[in-house]
């Protein structure tokens, strides 16, 4: 019975968002907010009277459905001849910015959390290293805002998941002590320098051909329109178990397979961009629910002064000052250097990462206050990033109205 008022929940408050969306965005409501909510109203802190256990299976395939699709989505839209044209500021972001946020925050989990592993320090750092603009959509997508500093954004937001995640992956199988089970002999750093190769190269492959035959259908007439959406979720999917059955990692084979297809066919891109803004919306709505259903009962109680302030410290200091340290000597203003950095927020990515750690590793048990940060943080970034995206976006763009010298593709690289 439980199951079933759960799933007319979920029904329902998918019904409830549809219809009334625009009209909750006026007042700063975002999607991400609603369903974590919703989550949390279904489980045990609500109504709900079974907590489901994170490393549930139907949790993980959730999880790891939810993970393909965004990573290859992702990778997809990732244009990269435009990248190469305005490449400098994402790759201060991700390479000089992004690692240093790392360090910082593993520095600074070292002294909130002194009787915690160092690797499960190191793990917390990698799981909210991940940012996720759809968090701040009213900023992404406000024509008022420079060019430049939206495509920074979107950037850093598109590619951080896919650079962080083999790190991550390292970590999981150092902490598991092998290869979780697999080429052990070998040490867990050889198994995981394996499925990184192997991921990349079969997710390449499959990226590389779907393309091929898609634009080949496409120009002889051979491709019914209403399938062109469902192509790119499944050579997702098919690049996953492809990679997989060779040995390599099917989640950074979904990284590959979607850039190597958004690069190659223009027509399957704008499919999957297509795909993400419908089903894969409501995928990634659905994995926000789960965050409230299940994983925030599970840690809630580990909620002290620690977590509090790290979760805080996470989402300003640990963010953005790594952020205005990054872009260096440019010719950027601190304003926009501040701005950037707050646009940082913690959202489907570091969920997913959440539920990755948590099967592989099988519990949080003996690790609560880690997986307890993590989840804090996610949701003051759902509230706080949701909340402020537009009011700060407005502010932003009326102070660039009065210094329009300082922007332009010149200016800012």
């Amino acid at each position: 019975m439980h199951e079933q008022l759960t799933i007319l929940g979920i029904a329902l408050v998918v019904l409830g968002y549809g219809y009334f969306s625009r009209l909750l965005n006026r007042y700063n409501i975002s999607g991400p907010m609603v369903f974590t909510a919703i989550g949390i109203l279904l489980s045990p802190l609500g109504i709900g009277t079974h907590p489901i256990r994170p490393d549930a299976e139907a949790i993980q395939i959730v999880a790891e459905i939810a993970l393909i699709v965004i990573l290859f989505s992702d990778a997809a839209a990732i244009d990269l001849p435009h990248l190469r044209r305005e490449w400098r500021l994402p790759v201060r972001l991700l390479f000089v910015a992004m690692p240093l946020s790392i360090l910082l925050s593993y520095l600074t989990a070292k002294l909130f959390f002194p009787d915690q592993p160092e690797l499960y320090l190191l793990l917390l750092a990698l799981i909210l290293a991940p940012t996720d603009a759809a968090l701040g959509k009213a900023v992404v997508s406000d024509p008022r805002i420079p060019e430049t500093v939206r495509n920074t954004i979107n950037v850093e937001s598109g590619l951080n998941d896919g650079i962080a995640f083999p790190v991550l992956l390292t970590i999981l199988a150092l902490i598991s002590g092998s290869g979780g089970g697999h080429g052990a002999e070998s040490g867990p750093l050889a198994y995981i320098a394996r499925q990184i190769f192997v991921g990349a190269v079969a997710g390449a492959l499959v990226g590389w051909f779907g393309a091929r035959l898609g634009e080949l259908t496409l120009r002889r007439g051979w491709m019914e329109h209403q399938y062109r959406n469902l192509i790119p979720i499944a050579l997702a999917i098919f690049a996953y178990y492809f990679a997989e059955h060779f040995g390599g990692n099917g989640y950074i084979a979904a990284f590959f397979g979607g850039l190597l297809l958004g690069n190659n066919s223009p027509a399957l891109r704008e499919s999957t961009e297509d795909f993400a803004e419908s089903e894969g919306e409501f995928l990634i709505m659905i994995s926000f629910l789960v965050f409230g259903l299940v994983f925030v009962p599970a840690v809630v109680g580990y909620w002290d002064l620690g977590t509090w302030l790290y979760a805080l410290l996470s989402l300003t200091v640990l963010r953005m000052l790594p952020v205005a340290l990054g872009f260096g000597f440019f010719r950027l203003d601190l304003p926009t250097r501040l701005f950037i950095g707050w646009f940082g927020p913690r959202g489907i990515a570091s969920i997913l990462y959440i539920l990755v750690a948590v099967g592989q590793l099988g519990s949080i048990r003996g690790h609560e206050h880690i997986y307890a940060t993590a989840a804090l943080t996610i949701l003051l970034s759902i509230l706080l990033h949701g909340l402020s995206a537009k009011p700060l976006a407005g502010l932003y763009a009326r102070w660039v109205a009065r210094h329009p010298l300082r922007y332009g593709e010149r200016e800012a690289s």
